[in-house]
């Protein structure tokens, strides 16, 4: 029989889990992704071990009902090594460094590595449109979703976006359309993943500490279309410099999309409407202003929804109705509350910089900006420049506080430190007047302080509601 890194390669479904079963498999980190990753695995006959550096205790009750299942678990001080022997494929979370510690058993050992998007991809039939980008992802994996409804397959969001694939590769018939959002982090471990729709929003600089430069994060966001066939199709962003400079490494044809201009071939504003040339004529789309959202940034994740959309061969109708009603999705400038004239806005999916820019782009109001975290490297004078004349005063917290403090005061912004999100709601409530914004959009990842962003913004949130 052909080894399983062989198998892997050229088949998918229930091929690809056939020839799972009875072979040993290690599933390395046992958060979400990793718990959906091993129940697929062992639902497919396959020996499973389950490793975290976490103890069995601090991994949550479903890590722990693998057990039930037949997984093996070794977890925290349990040696490591033991995990990897006799396994025939590692299948690794996306918060694990692929050059990390945790992976050097299986490194020596020459196993095939793989994440769980390749994995929960490779159980599935179904055609899948992937949607990556350093900003606007969620948001327009989330509205294709919407745009998608409007048809008659059946259609799944997942992946980055909170569902992990693997989670209903079983269940989703193989006539349906996969929506799937994916990070630069699980990018980095696929190796037949083939999505029919690959579409790249922009990349701006971003986890530079794990991916060690700029270049290195283009290439791995680079691997969405490198197993794409001309039948493929590419939805690419002509206004954004590094995206656009993508479109010599892609083989499938590319339809752009453009805010600033109107373009030979691919979807567009002109006259304040989207518009589409796809076939050699102009297909008018929707206006602007029918577009709930705020921000310029989302006119880009409707035009490539629609670019999108129309490949896949919804109506220009559907497509306006579907962009109409749809409200966006959480932590992503999510209107909070009005509280005597002042709005609240939640958007602590802004986790870089350029995300907090766009945040920032949205509001023409005066701006009290609660910020910081885990800063993943990045340089904070574009922070300061933007928040120039828009931010009254900044509220920081977490770990990078004081180098996010030093670039806005030499911009002159008024900075205070605080010790907790619940001073800094607190503090906001106490500076800002009726007509301001109050905006949490860190520019920083939440793991120094929250369990992830959609904790920061759900406690924020809650904090805000209990104002008075």
């Amino acid at each position: 029989m052909s080894s399983l890194d062989e198998v892997d390669t050229v088949t998918r479904g229930r091929a690809y889990l056939q020839a799972l079963a009875g072979r040993r498999v290690t599933v390395v980190g046992l958060a979400r992704s990793g718990v959906a990753a091993a129940r697929l695995l062992r639902t497919a006959g396959a020996d499973v071990i389950g490793t975290d550096v976490k103890p069995v205790a601090a991994l949550g009750r479903e890590a722990a009902a693998l057990a039930d299942l037949g997984v093996r678990l070794l977890a925290g001080a349990d040696e490591p090594a033991a995990a990897f022997a006799g396994t025939e494929l590692v299948v690794v979370s996306p918060g694990i460094p692929l050059d990390g510690a945790q992976l050097a058993a299986a490194r020596t050992r020459q196993v095939p590595i793989i994440g769980e998007l390749e994995l929960g991809w490779r159980a599935m039939e179904a055609d899948t449109i992937a949607i990556t980008g350093t900003n606007g992802k969620t948001t327009t994996t989330a509205l294709i979703g919407a745009v998608l409804a409007q048809q008659p397959r059946p259609v799944l969001v997942a992946g980055n976006i909170g569902t992990p694939l693997s989670t209903h590769a079983l269940s989703f018939p193989p006539d349906g359309l996969v929506v799937c959002e994916v990070s630069s982090f699980q990018l980095e471990t696929t190796e037949a993943f083939q999505p029919r729709v690959a579409v790249v929003l922009n990349v701006t600089p971003d986890h530079l500490d794990r991916h060690g430069t700029f270049a290195a994060y283009v290439d791995a966001k680079a691997r969405i279309f490198a197993n794409q066939a001309p039948a493929d199709c590419a939805v690419l962003n002509a206004d954004d410099e590094a995206t656009r400079a993508l479109g010599s490494r892609v083989r499938a044809p590319v339809v752009w999309f453009s805010r600033r201009r109107e373009l030979a071939h691919g979807v567009f504003v002109r006259d304040g409407r989207i518009a589409a040339r796809l076939n050699g004529h102009v297909e008018d789309i929707c206006p602007l202003s029918e577009i709930f959202l705020r921000g310029q940034h989302n006119v880009e994740n409707v035009l490539a929804a629609t670019a999108c959309a129309l490949w896949t061969g919804v109506s220009s109708a559907a497509i306006r109705t579907a962009v109409a009603s749809f409200r966006g999705v959480a932590h992503r400038i999510e209107w909070v509350r009005d509280l005597k004239g002042v709005h609240y806005y939640n958007d602590s999916k802004g986790t870089n910089v350029a995300s907090t820019l766009r945040a920032l782009e949205s509001f023409p109001e005066r701006i009290v900006l609660i910020a910081g975290g885990k800063g993943k490297g990045q340089a904070w004078g574009p922070l300061a420049t933007a928040a120039r004349g828009r931010v009254a005063h900044a509220l920081l917290i977490g770990e990078d506080a004081e180098k996010i403090g030093a670039a806005l005061a030499a911009a002159t912004i008024p900075v205070t430190f605080c010790r907790s999100l619940q001073e800094a709601v607190d503090r906001a409530r106490a500076l800002a007047a009726p007509g301001d914004i109050v905006l949490l959009s860190p520019a920083c990842a939440s793991f120094d302080m929250f369990d992830h962003f959609e904790h920061r913004g759900d406690v924020f949130k809650k904090l805000v509601e209990r104002l008075d």
